[in-house]
């Protein structure tokens, strides 16, 4: 779908809005897989672990995706600043335990799926680039398993701490999201 998608494209008919989701986007990937690198560098434990490595997998891919449909000039210069953000979320709740980890996940999906149906919705609104809408729909996708399995695995009520570190998450993730807006 990669070079489908980045055919139909004509970087020069992209309006400036998109450009700067697409930005978010590419942001947002680099800070995902960081996240489980973060993750596989801290954690032992093997369920986290392979947990961790197949959700690494789809980030990557999600991230080769967005790189070959956003235009270069377009593309973030502040991936340092977003691997090095991902790595520390990934890898400081895994000093904590399982529940921290799958809780980080849930909190960081929460906020992709709604970023992502965001940027579905526009596009189908402004009846914009389908082939680029189903791509997005595809990772919006992958993200809500992402979102599902880690939910399924916290199981019960979050420590008002968790729900604390979640809630820092979020604005993490808003921030970096607007600063790549613009």
């Amino acid at each position: 779908m990669n070079d489908t998608v980045a055919d139909s494209l004509d970087a020069n008919a992209m309006p400036a809005w998109l450009l700067g989701e697409l930005r978010s986007d590419q942001a947002g990937e680099t800070g995902a897989v960081a996240i489980y690198h973060g993750i596989l560098w801290a954690s032992k434990d093997e369920e986290i672990r392979r947990f961790a490595e197949h959700h690494l997998r789809t980030e990557q891919s999600h991230l080769r995706k967005i790189n070959a449909v956003i235009p270069t000039k377009s593309r973030s210069r502040l991936l340092p600043l977003w691997r090095t953000a991902g790595f520390v979320t990934g890898a400081l709740p895994s000093l904590f335990g399982a529940r921290a980890i799958y809780a980080t996940i849930a909190a960081v999906e929460t906020f992709v799926d709604e970023h992502y149906l965001q940027q579905i919705e526009r596009l189908d609104q402004e009846r914009l680039f389908p082939t680029l809408r189903e791509l997005l729909a595809e990772c919006r996708e992958d993200e809500l398993h992402h979102k599902q399995e880690a939910e399924q695995a916290l199981g019960t009520a979050l420590h008002p701490v968790l729900r604390a570190w979640c809630r820092i998450v979020d604005f993490g993730s808003r921030a970096a999201v607007a600063i790549e807006r613009r």
